[in-house]
């Protein structure tokens, strides 16, 4: 059974600090996770909490992304993917869907510079071929204008969907060994993860799921696993930097064994 939460075996303490400073002098800069996911979830609970609309939830969950990025920037963590809208979400009412692609075309457009200034590259995932134009239009800008960051890349997963993602990577390959391309026997599970959308990175190290959810969500269903998984109440638009400070140093006082034993 993955590790969910924090069950904090050995230097760490049952209760995290909460102080900024207490964390990273707890965090080891040696073994920070190279890949980090994220589901942004939360949103709409917080607005509701607070007696405001959704709408108001997805807007403050821009500004937690924008404090994580930072982090993860000044951490030196190389990836971020964050779960930005999923191929469920469309059944949502048209307003809320309405509003959550143009406050995408905003964000793309308001933090081109700021990201750019970061060392941010911007990739966008997904199934591309079913968002609005000016939602394609904002992401291809958002991408080519950050192109030259190499401090960190974010991927903004927006239209993903896992089983999607992999329905369309078979179909990759199914096409390549009807072309006499590919070879069946070839196919292994290098081949499958090259044609995912994610093919030429990393699988993440540590997946964050705020607001106490215990499920994946139809989130990198191959490439999660064995990433460590870490459970937090806190709903997005209150996950900040002592929040991400905290996943992390849970993270590493795990042991990952990917499928191994070890004996003392």
């Amino acid at each position: 059974m993955p590790n969910v939460a924090n069950p904090l075996e050995g230097k760490v303490p049952v209760k995290l600090p909460g102080d900024e400073k207490e964390l990273l002098a707890l965090l080891d800069p040696r073994t920070l996770p190279r890949h980090v996911a994220l589901i942004m979830d939360g949103n709409g609970r917080w607005a509701v909490q607070k007696g405001l609309p959704r709408t108001a939830g997805h807007r403050a969950g821009i500004e937690s992304l924008r404090r994580t990025v930072t982090l993860g920037v000044e951490l030196g963590i190389a990836i971020l993917s964050a779960y930005a809208f999923s191929t469920e979400n469309w059944r949502r009412p048209p307003e809320e869907v309405d509003f959550l692609m143009n406050l995408f075309v905003e964000y793309a457009f308001r933090e081109i510079e700021k990201l750019r200034s970061q060392g941010v590259r911007v990739k966008v995932i997904g199934c591309r071929a079913e968002l609005p134009p000016t939602v394609l239009a904002a992401a291809e800008r958002l991408e080519r204008e950050t192109a030259s960051g190499t401090k960190l890349l974010l991927n903004l997963a927006v239209n993903y969907g896992a089983r999607r993602e992999i329905t369309e990577a078979v179909r990759a390959i199914a096409r390549k060994v009807q072309a006499g391309e590919l070879s069946p026997e070839a196919i292994d599970e290098n081949t499958i993860a090259r044609h995912l959308y994610t093919g030429d990175l990393p699988d993440p190290d540590l997946l964050i799921r705020p607001a106490g959810e215990l499920r994946v969500s139809n989130f990198f269903l191959w490439q999660l696993a064995y990433t460590e998984l870490y459970v937090t109440p806190v709903l997005w638009p209150d996950f900040d930097r002592v929040d991400f400070l905290q996943a992390l140093v849970a993270y590493q006082h795990r042991e990952r064994r990917f499928g191994g034993l070890k004996f003392d």
